[in-house]
């Protein structure tokens, strides 16, 4: 069964991770995006990352940061992937990956005039320029960086790209079912929908999450067994 990877970002507290943790996330975010409610310094993080087990990895958000900037969180702990959510140009996420040895995922904020085609020739353009890509993350265009908590037509996704894709923007416990079954992405991110506050997460939120995405996975394979008997037996 496929199973839909799932990122809680915005980790600010170590109960929070740890609630996080337990539920089953695959991924957690910490934003180090100076005018967010959720940032948090090189050195909180480090303190944070003591607290993450082993296949849990730590995500990086970065908005237009200098190398420098994003060298000093990946020497303050276990980054496994950065996120770039600015104006970064392909050249530029390529050359921080580079420097600092690890894979990116390139924030793409879709507007209500984006195509099919624009999401298939921007992660080209990202994986031509580096390696290091590992694909693009679909958030709502704002006009601000960072998360937006609102919701873009998923339907415009092509098929071709969304086993590839992370898809985030509005999603919650209520809606994630349906945007996983619809879409079926690689993995979720969620910040603001799963919070009691800014920063600040709500372990039960967090788990119904978690639950809410799960279901979407049983759903879809026990749909496809039925559609196609004999290829599942096999």
């Amino acid at each position: 069964m496929h199973r839909t990877r799932i990122k809680i970002c915005g980790i600010t507290r170590e109960q929070d991770l740890q609630a996080a943790v337990a539920a089953g996330a695959d991924a957690l975010g910490f934003v180090f995006y100076p005018k967010s409610p959720r940032y948090v310094s090189p050195q909180r993080f480090s303190e944070l990352s003591r607290h993450l087990p082993p296949f849990v990895s730590a995500t990086a958000l970065f908005v237009n940061a200098s190398v420098d900037e994003v060298r000093a969180v990946v020497a303050a702990g276990p980054v496994a992937l950065l996120q770039f959510h600015g104006d970064e140009t392909p050249q530029e996420c390529a050359a921080i990956a580079a420097a600092v040895q690890r894979p990116f995922v390139r924030a793409y904020r879709v507007k209500p005039d984006t195509t099919a085609a624009d999401l298939i020739e921007s992660e080209a353009q990202y994986r031509a320029a580096s390696s290091w890509c590992s694909g693009l993350l679909l958030d709502t265009w704002v006009d601000a960086y960072g998360g937006a908590g609102k919701v873009f037509d998923w339907s415009l996704i092509p098929k071709e790209l969304a086993p590839r894709v992370v898809l985030s923007g509005g999603l919650s416990v209520h809606n994630v079912t349906g945007a996983v079954a619809l879409v079926r992405p690689f993995a979720v991110d969620i910040s603001s929908g799963v919070e009691a506050s800014k920063g600040i997460k709500d372990a039960r939120l967090i788990d119904a999450f978690v639950d809410a995405v799960r279901a979407a996975d049983v759903t879809f394979e026990s749909r496809a067994h039925h559609e196609h008997p004999i290829e599942h037996r096999r």
